[in-house]
């Protein structure tokens, strides 16, 4: 039977509303993308995590927020991304030869991030508590990298015999150094610099790992008697 010419059309129509095409991600360059996470995590330090919308970054970033949502469906995916993009270890290349050398020199790097680095962790605040995905991307971007040296440093100076393996104050040294970074804020309503952090090594951390500071000649420091 010949199918009605009025009817042909209609059906193929219908039959091509019933597959729709995948929807297409936009290919941005790696440089462009960037841009994107700049733009979130300025936009994080300046405002805080809920003030942070999706447009604000699209302005930002001189965009349309549909770029934004094709790549990244939700802000906490965004936010996320951003997080992880910016991964660093800024205390990796730290090696004075000397525990106490190490951790003086991790206190003058650490302070030249403080402000930056305390203002993103305030400016997640809660929501890094109630989203795991937000908790990851954070401990990846700041907190892993740092860990990791800190393993590195206790591991060359139990090679060159500075420290015992299982000194009971080691488990304690990154609290302590990204503790007081974030904290003097609320204390003291500035961020730690330089001169405070180092003084914090000298006078807290080396005395509970049994070292003595380095004398004002640049001796390294030896094991206490």
């Amino acid at each position: 039977m010949v199918e009605p010419a009025a009817e042909a059309p209609q059906r193929r129509a219908a039959s091509m509303t019933t597959t729709p095409s995948p929807a297409r991600r936009s290919k941005i360059t790696p440089e462009r993308e960037q841009e994107f996470y700049d733009a979130v995590l300025e936009q994080l330090r300046e405002h805080g995590y809920e003030a942070l919308t999706m447009e604000g970054v699209a302005a930002r970033a001189s965009c349309g927020k549909s770029t934004l949502y094709r790549q990244w469906k939700t802000k906490p995916q965004l936010v996320a991304a951003a997080l992880r993009a910016g991964r660093r270890g800024t205390l990796v290349a730290v090696d004075t030869g000397s525990l106490a050398g190490d951790l003086r020199e991790a206190a003058r790097i650490a302070a030249g991030t403080s402000g930056r680095d305390t203002r993103l962790t305030q400016a997640l605040g809660h929501a890094v508590l109630s989203d795991e995905e937000l908790q990851a991307a954070l401990r990846e971007a700041l907190v892993e990298p740092e860990l990791a040296a800190f393993d590195e440093m206790v591991g060359r100076a139990v090679a060159r015999g500075e420290i015992e393996a299982d000194h009971p104050a080691v488990e304690f040294l990154p609290a302590q150094l990204m503790g007081v970074l974030r904290i003097r804020p609320v204390l003291e309503g500035r961020y730690a610099d330089a001169d405070y952090l180092v003084r914090f090594v000298d006078a807290v951390l080396l005395p509970s790992l049994g070292l003595t500071p380095p004398d004002p000649t640049g001796h390294p420091a030896d094991p206490a008697p």
